[in-house]
């Protein structure tokens, strides 16, 4: 008999496992109207269980992989979406139950399953060099069928790729059409191992250079600019003997500094240098980009680690107001003889899953598109439903020059920027925000003039069912096979 799935925070009401997948052709479009230049498809990836955890209760970082599509043609939108078939997937499918433990623990899995690929691809999909890959940064990528998004299977670069591991947050040159990896934990879990990796437009992989850092550490996103790559290790820390003793792999150190790793871009990294500042946690990168020697990393920083699972290391308890993430500029200068950062913060709302136009990737840039709570005279009702707004944050003047609030009883996922055309100016395009509607248990598809967010939407598409994703990135129908 199944088990029922229990009732906690992470399994109850709009987090409850969706555990579905199929396709809704032609979505009903009940405001507006779908710009024709919208004639490709936006690719999401995220985390859902189809099955109750193994140990009673779970952290949704830890969920099976999802991918989901919707795809824009000729004014009509259709939608589909499937589990990724991970091994972890097929063989609990196989079993109708969860055979695999807590969060990267190999030692709290069923016997049974031992030694097997414990990764879920549940956190990033991209499309680069022919191929759409499902990206979870514990484990290779998964390529996945453009179309019918059935599961192609792991893919290791044809055999090019020795790290075990792949960021879920590659980044892409605009100029070259190059893609830029690592692997953090490239060795195994809890290594503090960082593989650097180039892959040209075609998808072979081109440079590989191997990092030792000052300690391991939950490495999410790096830095990346049309000179220089930038590593973060920071003060979330692992250890294997943790794990083995049933604790989680990641803690919170407070008493260890902040480190940035900048290296030439086009070099081997041998002129790899560090620099040192107090203790701070990023999860995304907005850009990164070099005036000279100056190298500027913009990100959403908080000053602890912002997931609650991950404990601090000397009990001290949870600070939401410390782990809110705030834009801030980190800049290292390649010609000081100090080994300190400089920090600026450029916007104070707290903020997450923040996005750019793509098209200006790994340069100096003037906007970003930012989720944030807006607790004004626009109330959402229920203040910890998550985020309510996105803005359109000039990252020149700090302003936050306009927004879109979702209303009450709403909250917003990470936005998609889509350019009106190939030749439009940063910023001129439209941004695609799924919203969820807590009250209604299901989710609109919103379509925002990214020139006049606080204006009606474009087009506001109803979905029928929940849908959840981290990260989604579009591809032009042009690129698509």
């Amino acid at each position: 008999m199944t088990k029922p799935f229990p009732d906690t925070p992470t399994f109850a009401g709009f987090n409850a496992p969706v555990r579905l997948e199929g396709e809704i052709f032609d979505l009903e479009v009940v405001e507006g109207e779908i710009p024709a230049a919208l004639d490709g498809t936006w690719y999401r990836c995220g985390a859902d269980f189809y099955f109750p955890p193994l140990h009673g209760d779970d952290v949704f970082v830890n969920g099976d992989g999802v991918v989901s599509a919707f795809e824009f043609r000729d004014g009509h939108v259709d939608f589909r979406t499937r589990f990724v078939r991970t091994e972890k997937f097929v063989l609990e499918r196989a079993a109708r139950k969860a055979l695999f433990g807590a969060y990267r623990n190999p030692f709290s899995d069923d016997p049974s399953v031992a030694g097997k690929n414990r990764g879920t691809a549940n956190t990033n999909i991209v499309w680069h060099g022919g191929r759409l890959l499902a990206l979870k940064e514990s484990a290779r990528p998964v390529e996945i069928d453009p179309v019918t998004l059935e599961t192609i299977g792991d893919w290791d670069f044809d055999a090019r790729l020795t790290s075990l591991t792949m960021t879920a947050h590659p980044k892409f040159d605009p100029s070259t059409g190059e893609m830029l990896f690592y692997g953090s934990a490239a060795k195994g879990e809890t290594t503090p191992d960082i593989a650097y990796y180039a892959a040209d437009a075609d998808g072979r992989i081109t440079k590989e250079i191997w990092i030792d850092p000052p300690y391991a550490s939950m490495m999410h996103d790096f830095g990346v600019t049309k000179d220089h790559v930038i590593f973060l290790v920071m003060p979330t820390t692992s250890s294997l003997e943790r794990m083995r003793e049933g604790g989680p792999i990641y803690v919170w150190d407070e008493d260890l500094e902040t480190y940035l790793g900048v290296m030439s871009r086009h070099g081997d990294g041998s002129d790899l240098r560090w620099f040192t500042g107090p203790p701070r946690f990023v999860f995304h990168i907005l850009n990164c980009f070099s005036e000279g020697a100056l190298v500027h990393i913009d990100s959403a920083v908080s000053e602890i680690q912002s997931f609650p699972f991950f404990p601090d290391k000397n009990g001290r308890p949870f600070d939401p107001e410390r782990a809110k993430a705030r834009i801030t500029r980190w800049t290292c200068d390649l010609t000081s003889n100090s080994s300190g950062f400089v920090e600026r913060t450029i916007n104070p709302l707290g903020c997450e899953l923040i996005r750019i136009d793509d098209r200006i990737a790994l340069s100096n840039y003037t906007y970003g598109f930012i989720p944030f709570h807006d607790a004004g005279a626009r109330q959402a009702g229920d203040a910890n439903a998550g985020f309510n707004s996105v803005g359109r944050l000039n990252v020149r003047t700090g302003e936050m020059e306009d927004s879109f609030f979702a209303g009450p009883n709403a909250s917003v996922q990470e936005p998609q920027f889509v350019p009106r055309s190939a030749q439009a100016q940063e910023g001129d395009g439209y941004l695609l925000v799924i919203v969820n509607r807590l009250d209604q248990n299901r989710c609109d598809l919103v379509i925002l003039d990214a020139n006049s967010l606080s204006g009606a939407p474009v087009a506001r598409i109803k979905l029928p069912v929940r849908t959840r994703a981290i990260h989604g990135n579009w591809v032009a129908r042009a690129e698509l096979p």
